[in-house]
């Protein structure tokens, strides 16, 4: 990926217990996972590493206390962690002073988590307005910029409700606009939609996309939901006992997991939605009749494909053949995880 990189993490630990920086020091900055059990620490983030891409939506995932939310909490330093090394747009994070951390969180990251935080005793207007007024903006522009945001996630004409009338849905979306408010050049998430029912959560998350294809946002957010993060991500970091086990596209992850606990999440992933026809093509086929675009997932093109008598051509966006696709590559993509 050669996007500009917005922020930066190196050897990131987090270590919870009596004086961990000591302890760190004691091992050499790199304890292993049966030093810290045997001195009673719990390593929620140990020695990861990774890059956050200008415009990416980064997913970060794992079972519950696996280290997601504490990574997201040492990034935006609301914890800070214990060890490692941190940047945001090359500027040393974990050397800003406490009015320069303030500073970048009130104008240049938003937050949504997963209990919406809304303020009960002020209106939707208010609530969204609330992190400008922080920031001192004048009212009339604070009121126009919020009434611009709740009408960009839908809830025009909602302005004077209070948080009790609106249901589930109404309210994560109130969080969405009051985070965006701020125009942050990144974004949080963490597990935002993950209190709402099935229907209203995949409604959120296709309102996520259509967000995110208006606004073009640098995204990092935390499920614990495979398919949400392959429906959403361009990367996927999965995490287990505090350490980044893979980081990588969805496609990969599905079809290249790391090991067997990475591939336990992937082995009822909608393959059919994930993988593209470029991931599966072969070389150029002589023989091949038809085509099929090379960006297409394998889904919608399955029944076109499973029902030719010769293998596809692959065209690119300008409709150059750049490989081929036969029905035994779309059935055995398709179909793998049975078989395993």
């Amino acid at each position: 990926m050669s996007a500009e990189v917005q922020i930066k993490c190196r050897n990131i630990w987090k270590i919870f217990g009596d004086n961990p920086k000591r302890f760190m020091k004691r091992h050499k900055g790199a304890p292993t996972p049966e030093a810290l059990k045997e001195a009673g620490y719990i390593g929620a983030v140990q020695d990861v590493s990774f890059d956050v891409h200008a415009g990416e939506i980064l997913i970060i995932m794992g079972l519950s206390g696996s280290g997601k939310s504490t990574l997201i909490r040492c990034i935006t330093r609301l914890n800070d962690p214990t060890a490692g090394e941190m940047e945001y747009e090359g500027r040393d994070l974990l050397k800003v002073s406490e009015r320069e951390l303030i500073d970048i969180r009130r104008h240049k990251m938003g937050m949504v988590f997963q209990s919406f935080g809304l303020l009960p005793n002020r209106d939707v207007l208010e609530n969204v307005a609330f992190p400008l007024e922080v920031q001192g903006m004048d009212k009339a522009e604070r009121v126009q910029r919020a009434k611009d945001m709740i009408e960009l996630v839908g809830l025009q004409g909602r302005e004077s409700y209070f948080p009790r009338e609106l249901s589930g849905g109404q309210q994560q979306r109130v969080g969405i606009a009051r985070s965006l408010a701020v125009e942050p050049d990144i974004w949080f998430l963490d597990e935002p939609f993950s209190a709402l029912d099935p229907l209203i959560r995949a409604e959120m998350q296709d309102e996520f996309m259509r967000l995110q294809q208006k606004l073009k946002k640098t995204i990092v957010f935390i499920t614990h939901d495979f398919e949400e993060a392959t429906k959403l991500a361009d990367r996927i970091g999965i995490m287990k006992d505090g350490r980044m086990v893979q980081l990588d596209t969805p496609e990969q992850i599905v079809l290249n997991p790391a090991d067997d606990y990475v591939a336990e999440f992937a082995r009822n992933a909608p393959r059919e939605r994930i993988v593209s026809v470029g991931t599966i093509m072969k070389p150029i086929d002589p023989s091949a009749e038809g085509t099929v675009l090379v960006s297409e997932k394998i889904g919608s093109v399955a029944q076109q494909v499973l029902t030719a008598n010769r293998p596809m051509g692959v065209v690119d966006e300008a409709g150059q053949i750049i490989g081929s696709v036969t029905r035994e590559d779309v059935a055995t993509t398709i179909f793998t995880r049975d078989a395993a």
